[in-house]
């Protein structure tokens, strides 16, 4: 009877050996599963950026949107005629983007493209502030779909 006792103990040891590696490694992979969609949802989060135009933004901040001013936007339109403006010494760019409806003052510091000129189309990236300027960390001019000679 005693023999059969300590057979069945040493019979268990290995068992229990087993289920706790195996316990191991399935910690170990949830941790390393649910740092991986950690690590992309908050990159998609940063990415992620509403495209917005001049007339969108100014209605959304008028119905107060946290939205708009706490994340970053991405901005659409037409570089306003006669609004341009580059200060040398500091290299600040500023103008207005505009539409139909609506005209919001850009400010960005930055390389402007070879493209950007009164009346192209423009896409800025950035914040927009309380104040109802736009603060650009990214300008985007539209290429012409065609080149015509002058």
């Amino acid at each position: 009877m005693v023999s059969n006792v300590q057979s069945r103990s040493v019979a268990s040891k290995p068992r229990s050996a087993s289920l706790v590696k195996r316990k191991k490694f399935f910690i170990g992979g949830a941790i390393v599963l649910l740092a991986i969609a950690y690590l992309m949802y908050s990159s998609i989060q940063d990415a992620t950026l509403y495209y917005l135009t001049p007339t969108e933004l100014v209605n959304q901040t008028a119905t107060s949107s946290a939205t708009t001013l706490d994340r970053g936007v991405r901005l659409g339109g037409r570089a306003v005629e006669g609004s341009i403006k580059f200060d040398s010494s500091t290299r600040i760019l500023s103008f207005k983007v505009g539409d139909d409806n609506a005209e919001i003052p850009v400010v960005y510091k930055g390389i402007i493209p070879d493209t950007f000129e009164e009346g192209v189309d423009v896409i800025v990236e950035g914040k927009y502030t309380p104040q109802g300027v736009f603060e650009a960390s990214t300008l985007l001019a539209k290429c012409p779909s065609k080149y015509v000679p002058e």
